[in-house]
């Protein structure tokens, strides 16, 4: 296995796209994926094929699948196979195959290797193992998170927070003197300790500190600090939030609060006075919007917002359109597009011309979106076969779909034609439709270079 290959796919879900190893798993076709996974180095087949054998007792055959990915070393691939082993009860196994490198003394230890063997110590019983394995590297953003989130449940919270704590303390210096910290995640992760172990009082106390002298990092700790008075319905807290410079990022678990003490009306009573004083107008028509939704009052939400539609900035047409789809009012949704000026739509063709296009197969004119993209000049935004393709599928021709694909180059038009061939029941056709990842990497390079 080519380490460099595996990390692309990874990054870029290159190989055989994640979505159509869903489709041929969801086909009954997983030993088409297995055979994929060895013929073709596949992380997504491999992953997936392991997972399914793993669900129905086969760990034999799991770690067979996993194995070549996982003795290439490559450390997502070195999880999953210390996952399989876990499962299978081969303990010692898993241990040994995630061990770093550098605790046997060699070279080539990472901080990221020793999250992977905290893991799987953690599974393994041995918590107090995994967190000395971690301790050396938690100036990591990560492995600081990590270390919070695996040890989760395992009645270690006084031993977390003796590490999170003079990490935490020493952001909040380095903050009071103006500099900026990297690890500034620790505020976070110290409130998020103290409130599984039912220190709620104490977690907001310190978090509510640090919002009120403004110690916080790119990540605004003032989400943080309101998710955390909203799961624990502290109302008045969240008020004082929302009126005290922070209603952006307050209003929304304000109202979610609400809403979970039975106050709705008193939620949607607030954001309808407080609309024409807000710093934030938009953003409380949109949690208006959101609100009425949930309520199923679409005919309302679909107003709260109406007079924004075709502003240049935050506009809210596209959060309507999307939320009438995502209701099944897709004639609703498609009405509003059909109501927006030529001015607006042309500026705004990133978006406009495909949503209206989707919205059209699925209200069943799908031969009139076909002539409207074969009308259009070729635009930047939009990929005309694909997009021809899927309303041909929606209108019943999947052949002149398969067709009007197998002429088209490109990883979406293969993917897309995958995707029906697997419909239509012919697994190794569509794998075959996608080529590998060399011919991949080569199309992503000669399209970065254009």
């Amino acid at each position: 296995m080519n380490i460099d290959d595996l990390a692309w796919q990874a990054g870029a879900h290159g190989g055989v796209p994640p979505q159509t190893v869903d489709l041929l798993l969801a086909g009954g076709h997983l030993g088409v994926v297995v055979q994929a996974a060895g013929e073709r180095g596949d992380w997504f087949c491999a992953r997936a094929a392991a997972r399914e054998l793993c669900e129905v007792g086969d760990f034999e055959q799991a770690w067979g699948v996993m194995k070549p990915f996982a003795d290439s070393g490559w450390l997502p691939a070195v999880s999953a196979g210390a996952d399989i082993l876990l499962r299978w009860g081969r303990v010692e196994e898993a241990s040994a195959l995630a061990l770093p490198a550098g605790a046997t003394g060699e070279t080539g230890e990472t901080g990221e290797a020793c999250r992977v063997y905290a893991e799987v110590l953690v599974r393994a019983g041995r918590v107090d193992e995994a967190i000395a394995v971690l301790e050396p590297h938690l100036r990591e953003r990560q492995l600081l998170s990590a270390l919070v989130e695996m040890t989760e449940g395992k009645g270690r919270d006084e031993r977390v927070l003796d590490l999170l704590v003079p990490i935490a303390e020493e952001v909040r210096r380095h903050q009071a003197e103006g500099r900026s910290h990297l690890l500034w995640k620790a505020l976070d992760l110290q409130a998020a300790v103290l409130e599984r172990s039912g220190r709620v009082d104490e977690a907001i106390r310190i978090l509510g500190a640090d919002v009120a002298t403004r110690r916080y990092g790119p990540e605004n700790t003032v989400e943080s600090y309101a998710e955390l008075l909203a799961r624990h319905g502290r109302i008045e807290e969240l008020r004082q939030a929302v009126t005290g410079g922070h209603e952006r990022t307050a209003l929304r678990p304000l109202v979610k609060a609400l809403e979970d003490a039975g106050r709705a009306r008193e939620a949607e009573t607030m954001l309808r006075e407080f609309d024409d004083t807000s710093n934030h107008p938009r953003f409380r028509r949109s949690c208006l919007m959101e609100l009425l939704a949930r309520q199923q009052r679409f005919d309302e939400a679909v107003e709260a917002v109406r007079s924004t539609f075709e502003e240049r900035e935050e506009g809210l047409l596209y959060s309507a359109v999307l939320m009438l789809a995502e209701n099944g009012l897709h004639e609703r949704a498609l009405q509003l597009l059909e109501g927006c000026s030529a001015e607006f739509v042309e500026e705004n063709l990133h978006w406009v011309p495909s949503n209206r296009w989707w919205l059209m197969g699925e209200t069943g004119r799908c031969r009139e979106a076909i002539a409207e993209v074969e009308a259009v000049p070729e635009q930047p935004f939009v990929d005309p076969a694909t997009t021809m393709a899927w309303l041909l599928e929606q209108d019943g021709c999947e052949d002149e779909a398969i067709d009007l694909l197998r002429s088209c180059a490109g990883r979406n038009a293969a993917t897309a034609l995958a995707g029906l061939l697997i419909k239509q029941g012919r697994p190794a056709e569509a794998l075959a439709a996608i080529p590998g990842v060399t011919a991949q990497r080569e199309e992503a390079r000669r399209r970065r270079d254009t």
